[in-house]
């Protein structure tokens, strides 16, 4: 049996990857990986998701610069949810050009901006 069909996909196909820093272990971002994205992932040492709004991989960086170079793949205990630590390079994981997707922290009953943007998106996504 292949690695890959060890992993307990959702009725659509994907599994959901949590993507942590390695060298702070900040959490990133959360995304979903097909089989292909995650192959290519192992493959190549960079992070490929899949986007189900474009319905297409996405190569974290492919617009951005801001790349993901992958340190390990580990799978959970229900071998259905992938833990990726990665060195972000670029500082940004973020498409609202913070560091982190979780920038915002629930206070007072009020979700709050903790984290600052560090570059405008419109800068990083020309297109």
């Amino acid at each position: 049996m292949s690695w890959l069909e060890e992993i307990r996909w959702g009725d659509d196909g994907l599994v959901p990857v949590i993507t942590q820093e390695i060298d702070s272990g900040k959490i990133l971002m959360f995304a979903w990986m097909n089989h292909e994205a995650l192959k290519l992932t192992a493959e190549s040492g960079h992070a490929v998701y899949w986007s189900r709004s474009r319905k297409k991989l996405w190569r974290k960086g492919e617009e951005s610069g801001n790349q993901q170079i992958v340190r390990s793949i580990q799978l959970d205990c229900d071998e259905d949810v992938i833990l990726m630590t990665v060195e972000q390079r670029g500082g940004i994981a973020c498409h609202t050009g913070r560091h982190s997707c979780f920038y915002r922290e629930l206070t007072d009953g009020e979700w709050k901006t903790v984290a600052p943007v560090l570059k405008n998106p419109e800068e990083i996504y020309k297109s």
